[in-house]
Formats: C-alpha cells, structure tokens, sequence
C-alpha cells in the first residue's frame, strides 16, 4: 500500500460517523460536573498525546502543567466512559508530571483538565484520529 493510499484512507475514516452512544454534549456535560460549573479556561495544562493513532489498545499520553496545581484529569469524547483518569495532587513549584496509557474507541476529543490551588480549572482540548479502535461496547 503506498503512502498516499494510507493517507486517503485514514482522511475517509476521519469523516465516517461518531456512535450514537456518545456525544459531544455528554463530554461538555461530564466536564461541567466536575468543575462544578466553573469555567474552564484555556492553557496551564499540557496534553502530548498523538495526532494519529495506529492502534487504540494502549494510546500513550501525558499530563504536565509548569505551575502548582491540585487537580489533573483527562476526559474523552466517545468511550464509554468520559473521565478517563483523575489524579489529585500535593502542589509542588514548578508544576506536575502525569503519565499513562489509555483506551481511545475511536477517533475523538481529549481534554486535560488541571485545577490550581487558586482554584481556577484550567484546559487543552486536543483532536486524535485512531485507525484501530479499541473498548467498543454494543454492536
């Protein structure tokens, strides 16, 4: 298969439609439970992940803020489950570290979510595309 069939290919998968299961309402919904309706305000909080994933079984992404904070947590779009991990933490000066691997179902949104001891919640939205999805439920 050459480069630019690959390329084709992954741009038509992009463009095929979500499961009806899940929704971007549902992720904006879980993100205003957990800050308690406070506003999530953009930066302060770092999520490397990449763009394009092969195989979504093991998906490696990292969490990092450069500032003290007490809250970090990521969120997805279209698992089941929308609050893929909460850590609470001790604030430290020159911010925090968190590394996993997760499960992405399908191509979607993540958003990290950081909360300063000020108490302000801070976020960064990013898009991934998975080829090979993992953790479908139903049929």
């Amino acid at each position: 298969m050459t480069r630019r069939r690959v390329l084709q290919t992954l741009s038509l998968a992009a463009l095929l439609p979500r499961p009806s299961w899940a929704s971007r309402t549902e992720l904006e919904q879980a993100l205003q439970v957990f800050t308690q309706g406070q506003p999530l305000n953009a930066g302060a909080v770092q999520l490397d992940i990449a763009p394009l994933i092969e195989n979504g079984n093991a998906v490696p992404v990292t969490l990092s803020t450069r500032q003290p904070v007490q809250v970090l947590a990521l969120f997805n779009e279209l698992n089941p489950q929308r609050e893929v991990l909460q850590a609470q933490m001790r604030p430290q000066p020159g911010g925090a570290r968190l590394s996993t691997r997760i499960r992405l179902a399908t191509s979607q949104q993540l958003v990290a979510v950081a909360q300063t001891p000020d108490g302000r919640w801070w976020s960064q939205r990013v898009d991934v595309i998975v080829t090979l999805a993992a953790c479908i439920e139903g049929g």
